[in-house]
């Protein structure tokens, strides 16, 4: 022990030895600093001046013009001061990270790296030791004790003391994760004011990488990543079973992967729409009936001929319009009836408040009475032979569907992220009494995100009818709403509200997909197929609320 003890560097032998590359960096920075003084921080200085000027509301328009062009005339010397200045600064710098490379590491940080070994080794020594000390003390108590309340005081006693023994512990190795965090951090402190946080990609990196080992735990990490190293695993499987039971097939061929993507994609849709009403803690349960209608309604327009079946006995022929108009057409009644039906759901949600639960179980029983009344049922055969090779043709093999997913997914990113509505449905759905008293419209947020579902899923059932060659029928896309909320749900879009990315509804949609497609592969029954989607679902959300009920 007395070894390890004189190989811990102490706070102050740890500061004498940073000192020499401190004042060496220090002296190269004072002198970077007096070259910066009248060129780059007065460009800084007037350029923010300037800008304040703009916003000002108290000065005349021509008082603001003048103000302005003395301080232009003031901001462009200091520029050509900068501009005189940056040859020497640069110079300097490189001077300094020099120094840097050739006495951080081995002057100062791997002595911090040796010493924080053996400081982690004595905190792990004395913890034992405390154990060990502890349980003796408790067990020489325990013999001197007959009385059953006693015993159970000193049981008591005895966990609360182990428990501030580990609590001593974790305090003294996290002391020792900081002191080394910091050592690491102190090199990019010094490097951040030679070069004005003008860092590298390697130095970007290298901070990152020693962020993520700071701030690692390893229970976080599970909850956040424990699902998908689960599915993997399952993959895995899989792929090892699929060619023993199947003849040498394999799982994840080119072949069965453009299938799994050219399947996905109409999913992709619904999953991107629903993804947005679980932003606001709500659901649609409407979807798969949404998806039905869509399918319906599509083929009917897109048949050539007279259609086999009758709407409220009426047989429709759509067959004398171009066929571009007919696929247009197609595409606009899918949408507008979807979207006439998720506004109908979003109003009664968001203005009488009702959970969206409700309103689109209620959208879910009228859709599909509607059309199976007014169909009997039956399915309209198919469309058009020409027309998936005009909206999805192949190329090199290729589905051109996937190109209709990728379109969506990037556009509803970019409303999410960088539109004033993608930020208030974050807040609405993180907090709507707040987003409300910030001035946010709930009821416009809200009923956006179901207009906004509505034209997804309308997107979504066109495609899915392109891609199937018709066969529209009330009953097809039943239990789509389950495998477009499991996917948002796998793919991280939290129950509770306002959290979710894109790339995780994305990721969620390819899990499922490819999960359905290779237990398909191997013969399993669909019904016990609902059991594996079932479980999955089941432990994303506990997942969910695990992660929700830590941070509260």
């Amino acid at each position: 022990m007395t070894n390890t003890v004189t190989n811990i560097l102490s706070r102050d032998e740890e500061l004498a030895l940073r000192k020499p590359i401190e004042d060496y960096v220090g002296k190269i920075q004072a002198e970077i600093d007096e070259l910066r003084e009248e060129g780059t921080n007065k460009v800084l200085e007037y350029s923010e001046e300037i800008e304040v000027l703009k916003r000002d509301k108290i000065y005349s328009k021509s008082e603001k013009e003048t103000r302005i062009s003395e301080l232009n005339t003031k901001l462009q010397k200091a520029k050509e001061i900068e501009v005189q200045n940056k040859q020497p600064i640069n110079e300097k710098i490189a001077v300094a990270e020099k120094y840097l490379k050739d006495h951080y590491q081995t002057d100062y940080y791997n002595k911090v790296v040796e010493s924080n070994k053996y400081e982690v080794q004595k905190a792990k020594a004395d913890y034992d030791k405390k154990l060990k000390e502890l349980e003796k003390e408790h067990k020489d108590i325990l013999s001197g004790l007959s009385d059953k309340e006693e015993i159970k005081e000193e049981n008591f006693i005895y966990k609360n003391r182990l428990f501030d023994a580990k609590l001593e512990y974790t305090k003294n190795m996290q002391e020792a994760k900081d002191r080394k965090h910091d050592a690491f951090t102190f090199e990019y402190h010094l490097i951040d004011l030679l070069k004005m946080s003008n860092f590298s990609f390697a130095e970007k990196q290298a901070q990152k990488i020693e962020n993520y080992k700071y701030s690692f735990n390893t229970r976080d990490f599970l909850l956040k990543n424990g699902l998908y190293i689960a599915i993997i695993l399952v993959f895995i499987f899989l792929c090892i079973i699929t060619p023993i039971k199947k003849n040498g097939l394999q799982l994840f061929t080119v072949n069965n992967i453009l299938s799994i993507m050219q399947q996905a994609s109409p999913r992709m849709f619904l999953a991107l729409g629903v993804s947005g009403l679980i932003m606001l803690a709500g659901t649609d349960l409407s979807v798969g009936r949404m998806v039905g209608m869509g399918m319906t309604a599509a083929t009917i327009i897109m048949h050539n001929g007279p259609n086999t079946g009758s709407v409220f006995g009426k047989v429709f022929d759509f067959s004398t319009m171009p066929v571009g108009g007919r696929i247009l057409l197609a595409l606009v009644v899918c949408v507008v009836l979807c979207t006439m039906f998720t506004t109908i759901a979003g109003f009664f949600a968001a203005k009488f408040k009702m959970h969206p639960f409700i309103s689109t179980m209620a959208n879910m029983l009228v859709i599909f009475g509607l059309v199976t009344y007014s169909t009997k049922g039956v399915s309209f055969g198919g469309i058009d032979q020409s027309i998936p090779g005009k909206i999805i043709p192949k190329v090199g093999g290729i589905p051109t569907i996937i190109l209709w997913a990728v379109a969506a997914v990037v556009i509803v990113w970019f409303i999410w992220n960088k539109t004033k509505f993608g930020k208030n449905l974050y807040a609405v759905g993180g907090n709507p009494e707040a987003a409300s008293v910030s001035g946010i419209s709930v009821f416009k947020v809200t009923l956006g995100a179901f207009i906004m579902a509505g034209i997804l899923y309308g997107f979504g059932s066109w495609l899915e009818c392109i891609r199937m060659i018709g066969s529209g029928s009330a009953a097809y896309g039943q239990g789509w709403e389950m495998d477009a909320i499991a996917a948002c749900v796998v793919g991280g879009v939290s129950f509770t509200g306002g959290i979710g990315k894109i790339s995780g509804v994305v990721v969620g949609v390819l899990i499922f997909t490819a999960l359905t497609y290779s237990l398909t592969i191997l013969g399993i029954d669909t019904n016990l197929q609902f059991v594996f989607s079932g479980i999955i679902i089941l432990i994303a959300v506990t997942l969910d609320c695990l992660k929700y009920v830590r941070k509260n």
